[in-house]
């Protein structure tokens, strides 16, 4: 069974910075891609930041300068760094996972969530 656990959430203040990090656990036959999606308060889910094979990293523009993310393939674990963080940056982050436990079984795997608020 194919599991994503977020950590590294929490509160910080305008400007701070944050890690978050992204475990993915049981077998996978592949990953296509693995991103960042949050979700704000009354809005729906956006993606924030997604590493692919071919593109590479791309970052939502309320992001860019600021966020960075990175894949580690061999642990099957993805990070986003956040700096200068903003007011608009609070909600749930969630880790996503386009992947496959067998040839032709691609499909979009979630984690939980995780709150990161920012203050002041």
């Amino acid at each position: 069974q194919v599991q994503l656990v977020e950590s590294g959430g929490g509160l910080v203040q305008a400007g701070g910075s944050l890690k978050l990090s992204c475990a993915v656990s049981g077998s996978l036959f592949n990953i296509g891609a693995m991103a960042w999606y949050r979700q704000v308060p009354g809005k729906q889910r956006a993606l924030v930041a997604r590493i692919q094979s071919i593109v590479g990293a791309n970052y939502a523009d309320s992001v860019e300068g600021r966020f960075t993310s990175s894949r580690d393939n061999d642990k099957n674990m993805v990070y986003l760094q956040m700096d200068n963080l903003k007011n608009e940056d609070t909600g749930v982050y969630y880790c996503n996972a386009f992947a496959a436990v067998r040839l032709g079984s691609w499909q979009d795997y979630w984690g939980q969530g995780i709150q990161v608020t920012v203050a002041s």
